[in-house]
């Protein structure tokens, strides 16, 4: 069960931010097992059984990141994260096909949310055709997420729209590459106990219809070929 992060996840974070080297981190992986990457499990681990209680049909699985990079893309910086995230998904050939739930942590704040890390342009045309098909169930979501404070919606823009938007209030929607409904926050008191489990709870709750929305998209004809 997850009990909180501590002052010591904490240190870690910022350590290896700026000790970004193999001694260092070996010198400190016993922290970074204790007080990041375990807590991280027990969080995913509580999240996880949530959404899948929620959800018991769709075969969701959980992942949590691990603190090592790719050594093919390091691009100049250092071996090793200074941020973890778990997601919750179901599983798929390619990583970014489906929306994914997700939370991360890193030494200047936390945030979680749903949506996509570079969504098929072919997961986008189905968007937008089912926008033009019915665009009433996407208007709703989207009061929905304007009457709130929690969430923000964050897209990846084409430089030019693919499509005129059917209603003016789904404009965003047409013009994003890819996108994410987000939360970000500083370092809060609630992450150092158990009142972020049900912070992520609620959150979550509030975007189970859009994920049913897009999961969903993967079974639309392709409107390349209509």
């Amino acid at each position: 069960m997850f009990t909180g992060f501590t002052d010591e996840t904490v240190d870690f974070m910022w350590g290896i931010r700026f000790n970004n080297e193999r001694g260092w981190f070996e010198a400190h992986k016993q922290t970074y097992l204790t007080q990041f990457y375990q807590p991280m499990c027990a969080l995913a681990d509580e999240l996880y059984d949530f959404l899948a209680h929620q959800r018991p049909n769709l075969g969701l699985i959980r992942k949590v990141t691990r603190i090592y990079r790719d050594a093919r893309r390091l691009h100049g910086r250092g071996p090793y994260k200074d941020h973890l995230w778990f997601c919750v998904e179901q599983p798929a050939e390619q990583w970014t096909a489906h929306p994914t739930f997700w939370f991360e942590l890193g030494p200047d704040g936390w945030s979680y949310g749903l949506g996509y890390y570079m969504a098929r342009p072919l997961t986008m045309a189905k968007l937008r055709a089912r926008m033009d098909r019915d665009p009433k169930p996407m208007e709703r979501l989207t009061r929905d997420l304007e009457r709130q404070t929690e969430f923000t919606l964050e897209t990846e823009d084409y430089k030019r729209p693919r499509s005129a938007p059917s209603r003016p209030a789904l404009a965003p929607w047409y013009q994003a590459k890819s996108f994410s409904i987000t939360h970000q926050d500083k370092l809060t008191d609630e992450l150092f106990g158990r009142d972020i489990v049900a912070h992520l709870q609620q959150g979550f709750a509030f975007l189970l219809p859009y994920y049913d929305y897009f999961v969903t998209l993967d079974g639309d004809p392709d409107p390349r070929e209509t």
